[in-house]
């Protein structure tokens, strides 16, 4: 009887160990029908730390290739992956950044102080001219967000005129004046900034009102309709999108959400961006997820006011934040960029890709040197993060049609901390290719995902895989290329379903042709 249960107990044992490994995937290729809006691939640029100065904007006479002082690799790498748009010049700068003093020649711009950002001058050597150059370059829209913390309704109206108007005015003649004779036609404009917090204090109530007055005055000139986005809320704070929907309503494009994943769930101590172990890396990712429960939320809402989905929620604020570097700037927000950080940014975007009805735009904080950055530079020197490789394996997303994907995932549980080791998305694009992005988040075992592809014809099955032994293994000026992607073989048909074993710790795209 003993020798049985010792037996049976090991049964068990192999059973559950067996069951950890294995993953249960359905895409639904008859109910496709939602656009993944390629917006949801944007990225931010704020006038914070060395995002922009030493960053975009090298110093006159700099011998790191540039035109005009935009720096040209950074450039080249946002090409690349399609970036769709940029926002600038905040963040919480935005709320204290007055446009006409970044206009003109540059010797004649007024200095200020960046109170927000380590109280360093800002010279206003880069300003809207330099940004929409910046734009242009990339191949992205520009998504301007407007001062209304310290702004006047009337500083937001004249700077719409200034880049959008065709025709005879003061604006557009200054416009000319400073270089450009036509019309920007810039159409994303943030009205305001977390005006909960440094973008005013505000409370919803007050804050719906200003939106609408504003909003009022930023005039759709012919040939460009604004895309208005009102400032959110703050992770789980409900009760502002509930006043938002109800006082705006459909006079705003989008409402934006700002979410950021802090390895300790705590803003005083964040946690190192490198030097961490596997329970504050399970940690970690568990607070990524919880983005899935606020785009729920949070739309579950706004469905009450706009059941035809006319508003987007626009997450133009997202990443992961860590403590800054050792020895570097406290304000200038510097962090490395992990194997951790590119899970996060595989798993968020597979989050937005299923919310892709509601979700029609988001910024990742931010492009260069700030937060999760996809580029980090030093002097001449530039490196790609993997949290960059990421963005690149997605770009196949950008505007293809969502297929609706359940998964049953075998849990990944570190201590207290119990999360489901695999999460996916998928697409068809305009040629009839299906991509499926899975991100396997244990951290010691292989899941083998068994995919059933409902609707979905292939012939051939093909991947990518970025990947590396360690969660907190990255990218150094040193070792520049220890994680990039590389290519993935061990994904197959088999029968009527597609299987693919993916390694702990890695994000793989498969692309499926006919």
């Amino acid at each position: 009887m003993k020798q049985l249960t010792v037996l049976s107990l090991f049964f068990l044992v192999f059973t559950q160990a067996f069951s950890q490994q294995t993953a249960q995937a359905t895409v639904n290729g008859k109910d496709a029908k939602t656009q993944i809006s390629r917006q949801i691939y944007g990225q931010f640029a704020e006038h914070l730390g060395r995002s922009i100065y030493d960053g975009f904007w090298v110093p006159e006479g700099s011998n790191i290739p540039n035109k005009g002082r935009i720096r040209m690799d950074i450039v080249e790498a946002l090409k690349k992956i399609h970036v769709p748009n940029l926002r600038w010049p905040g963040g919480c700068f935005a709320d204290e950044y007055h446009w006409r003093d970044g206009i003109g020649p540059r010797p004649q711009r007024p200095k200020m102080v960046n109170t927000n950002w380590g109280g360093v001058t800002e010279d206003n050597s880069f300003g809207t001219h330099e940004f929409l150059e910046l734009c242009g370059m990339i191949g992205c829209e520009p998504y301007v967000s407007a001062n209304v913390g310290s702004g006047t309704v009337e500083e937001m109206s004249k700077w719409v005129e200034y880049l959008n108007f065709d025709g005879i005015s003061p604006m557009a003649t200054l416009r000319a004046q400073n270089g450009h004779p036509a019309p920007y036609k810039v159409s994303f404009w943030g009205v305001g900034n977390e005006s909960w917090g440094c973008g005013g204090t505000m409370t919803p109530d007050f804050y719906s009102d200003q939106y609408r007055r504003y909003a009022t005055y930023a005039r759709d000139y012919p040939g460009t309709k604004l895309k208005k986005i009102a400032s959110g809320a703050s992770d789980f704070d409900y009760n502002w999108t509930e006043v938002a929907m109800k006082k705006i309503g459909t006079r705003m494009w989008g409402l934006s959400l700002h979410y950021y994943t802090l390895p300790t769930g705590n803003w005083s101590k964040k946690g190192s961006a490198t030097n961490f172990n596997e329970i504050e890396y399970a940690k970690t990712m568990r607070n990524c997820l919880k983005m899935e429960e606020l785009v729920t939320k949070h739309s579950a809402i706004m469905d009450k006011y706009d059941p035809e989905k006319k508003v987007a929620l626009v997450v133009d604020e997202w990443g992961i934040w860590t403590d800054v570097e050792p020895g570097t700037n406290p304000g200038f927000l510097f962090q490395q960029n992990s194997m951790r950080d590119a899970l996060i940014a595989g798993s968020t975007l597979n989050i937005f890709q299923n919310h892709a009805e509601r979700v029609k735009m988001a910024n990742l904080a931010q492009a260069v040197n700030v937060l999760q950055s996809l580029v980090l530079t030093q002097k001449d020197k530039m490196i790609l993060t993997p949290t960059y490789h990421v963005f690149d394996l997605y770009q196949v997303h950008q505007d293809a049609t969502l297929l609706p994907i359940t998964i049953k995932s075998p849990d990944y549980t570190v201590d207290d901390v119990t999360i489901p080791s695999v999460n996916a998305s998928a697409s068809r694009d305009s040629s009839g290719v299906v991509h499926i992005s899975f991100v396997n988040l244990n951290a010691t075992k292989k899941i083998t995902v068994s995919t059933v592809l409902q609707d979905v014809n292939y012939k051939t099955v093909q991947g990518r895989i970025l990947t590396s032994s360690k969660f907190n293994d990255y990218n150094s000026f040193d070792q520049p290329n220890k994680i990039k992607p590389t290519v993935f073989t061990s994904a197959k048909k088999q029968g009527n379903q597609l299987v693919a074993e993916l390694p702990p710790l890695s994000v793989v795209v498969l692309t499926l042709r006919k």
